[in-house]
């Protein structure tokens, strides 16, 4: 019986590592949709976020977080990167967002190279997914052919983008109205491997979650220790910490891991364990015969991204492309 579960996982192990990651165009979007109008347009993209990666490995879960904060408000348009007052950017739930310069240094390189081509939202999904492969994460061919949008406002941010404070009701509710359901959650939330997050999101489960001065239960006493020592109660709020307190630069599983032992550090990740049906999803990741090292969850993360890279994407004559990915034009 053993030999046989053995030559079972085995092969699913072959089939998984065999098959590339191509998903039929979604919402006009097509894999390779510059190949002829700007042949280096994926190289370019790929070889400034290595550059700025091998700087700064903290940039790629940047990067990763960037992608996810512009699909969930307006879509995924760009309208992340504008700048302005009043622009998405500068809500609190956006506060700590990083890899902008990425971005700029990048569609610097393909104005020179192909002027008025490529969309500053494509930019941000190809580096997206670079940013997963330097980190020892899947590669996937990204649907390429988004166009920019034209707004920009902090003030769609809170009713759209999922907050470390939402309950497990709240997630599900607002991935389902992008399209989105429990696995494609759970899946994304997994890019938290390589992710960070500032005291100011995290602290309060720290001292006086329950109001009678406790911190929350459900963390892990040994990790709750280490957490107080690096955002102390009256500490410097912007101080960042792993996500995954194992392997913070290697995009694996040790992040359902984590979750599954009490040691998640953002309250919305750690309710993942709370929620039956989220439940379930986190320990097939996690468990090294359920989750085939790892392979289950390289082989779902490219597939939850495609997918949500397409949410409400403007193509044809929508939108525009812009010239500066920080200005409309």
């Amino acid at each position: 019986m053993e030999r046989k579960a053995s030559f079972f996982c085995i092969s699913i192990v072959v089939v998984l590592l065999s098959m590339s990651f191509r998903v039929a165009a979604q919402g006009g979007l097509k894999a390779g949709f510059y190949s002829s109008s700007c042949q280096n347009a994926e190289s370019i993209v790929r070889s400034t976020v290595e550059t700025h990666n091998n700087k700064d490995p903290t940039v790629a879960a940047g990067l990763l977080r960037l992608h996810f904060h512009d699909c969930f408000v307006q879509g995924c348009d760009g309208s992340i990167l504008i700048a302005g007052a009043s622009a998405e950017r500068n809500a609190l739930a956006n506060s700590g967002l990083r890899g902008f310069e990425v971005i700029d240094d990048a569609k610097k390189q393909l104005e020179g190279s192909c002027p008025g081509i490529v969309s500053c939202a494509d930019i941000l999904a190809l580096a997206a997914r670079d940013a997963v492969g330097l980190s020892g994460g899947p590669s996937w061919d990204v649907p390429t052919g988004r166009r920019d949008g034209r707004i920009s406002s902090s003030s769609e941010v809170p009713n759209n983008l999922p907050s470390p404070l939402d309950p497990i009701a709240v997630q599900r509710q607002k991935f389902a109205a992008k399209g989105l359901d429990d696995r494609d959650l759970v899946t994304l939330v997994g890019a938290h491997t390589i992710g960070q997050a500032d005291c100011l999101f995290f602290r309060y489960r720290l001292y006086n979650f329950t109001a009678t001065g406790n911190a929350d239960p459900s963390l892990n006493q040994a990790f709750l220790a280490q957490l107080q020592s690096l955002c102390p109660r009256n500490g410097d709020g912007s101080r960042r910490v792993a996500l995954d307190k194992d392997s913070q630069f290697k995009f694996d599983v040790s992040f359902f891991k984590n979750v599954r032992d009490g040691n998640g550090v953002l309250e919305s990740d750690q309710r993942l364990w709370g929620d039956p049906s989220t439940r379930r999803i986190v320990e097939n990741y996690a468990g090294n015969v359920r989750g085939l090292l790892g392979l289950r969850f390289d082989f779902e993360f490219p597939k939850a991204m495609i997918k949500m890279s397409s949410i409400e994407a403007k193509t044809g004559a929508q939108g525009e492309i812009r010239k500066i990915c920080s200005n409309f034009n």
